[in-house]
């Protein structure tokens, strides 16, 4: 069963064209919905919690109908909204436990459930505390232990490392490929931050101007290129002129060469120059491509790529 199908999805406020004939396919797995603002990607998640109508196409989330059946999709789906929506004089358990009941849980199982998802997202210890007094990164737990209580089967995520410190960003990041890895909870999360996405997602999913752009596994992004990072402890530029001499195409980057791989045998020639030359050998590393190409040199995907 696929997550979500849309086909032909487009929306329309007046002039502005949010989403534009949208056709995708996503799969169980954590999914990065990426764009830059105004992309599309906030409008797409409301149309498919069912809270928007979308001008044209369709749309189904866990086989379920968006334009009739929005109530029973967000009983199956929870989603953490980018923006602050927490009550200041509310605490952590009350909060949640509203949530809980709002999706559908009788008030026994409500509590019991906001008690364990709080404990999951490390807020049990100041779970009674009125949130206006909590951190950002507290008040980032409490919107994904919400999303969570009432045991989805998917969750939308929409830039939960918003705020975030360095480590508070890591530790979310960790609870999100645990909902998936432990819980077995799909996960759709929009970022910016797209070294994130590499981190946590299976497929990316890439919205520019309302249409897809791209669709694909994470690892086909982030493959390895053609060229390996080599770092000696003293002279590249000798290094530099041996490589150039055996016809290896080398580039100086700083303390680094940076050096086009041909086939295998590069690596065995780089070493031996290196050895011959008496240096000492730093590191020697393929390099990867990052997401950020994707915005800079991105080929044309067709919209409706199935991953």
């Amino acid at each position: 069963m696929s997550l979500i199908r849309a086909e032909g999805l487009t929306m329309r406020f007046g002039s502005v064209t949010a989403l534009d004939g949208l056709t995708l396919e996503v799969d169980p797995g954590i999914t990065g919905l990426v764009g830059a603002n105004g992309a599309g990607k906030s409008t797409l998640l409301k149309i498919l919690l069912g809270l928007l109508p979308s001008t044209e196409g369709t749309a189904a989330v866990l086989d379920l109908d968006v334009a009739v059946d929005g109530p029973a999709i967000r009983e199956r789906v929870g989603y953490m909204p980018e923006h602050d929506c927490l009550p200041p004089d509310v605490s952590a358990t009350e909060f949640v436990v509203h949530m809980a009941r709002m999706s559908g849980l009788p008030t026994t199982a409500a509590r019991e459930r906001a008690a364990d998802t709080l404990r999951h997202v490390g807020l049990y210890e100041e779970r009674y505390r009125p949130m206006g007094g909590y951190s950002t990164g507290m008040r980032q737990r409490v919107k994904l232990a919400q999303a969570l209580v009432h045991d989805p089967s998917l969750v939308l995520l929409d830039e939960p490392t918003n705020g975030l410190d360095p480590a508070g960003r890591d530790d979310m990041l960790g609870l999100i490929q645990r909902i998936d890895s432990e819980f077995g909870i799909s996960v759709i999360v929009t970022s910016h931050l797209l070294g994130e996405l590499e981190r946590v997602c299976r497929t990316i999913v890439v919205i520019e101007g309302g249409r897809l752009t791209r669709h694909s596994s994470t690892a086909s992004v982030t493959a390895e290129t053609a060229v390996v990072t080599v770092e000696v402890d003293d002279d590249h530029a000798a290094l530099h002129a041996r490589l150039t001499a055996a016809g290896i195409t080398a580039r100086s980057s700083g303390r680094v060469l940076q050096i086009d791989v041909a086939d295998g045998s590069t690596y065995d020639v780089v070493r031996d120059a290196v050895a011959e030359l008496g240096l000492g050998l730093v590191r020697m590393e393929r390099q990867r491509h990052r997401m950020t190409e994707m915005f800079t040199d991105r080929p044309t995907t067709p919209g409706g790529v199935h991953v």
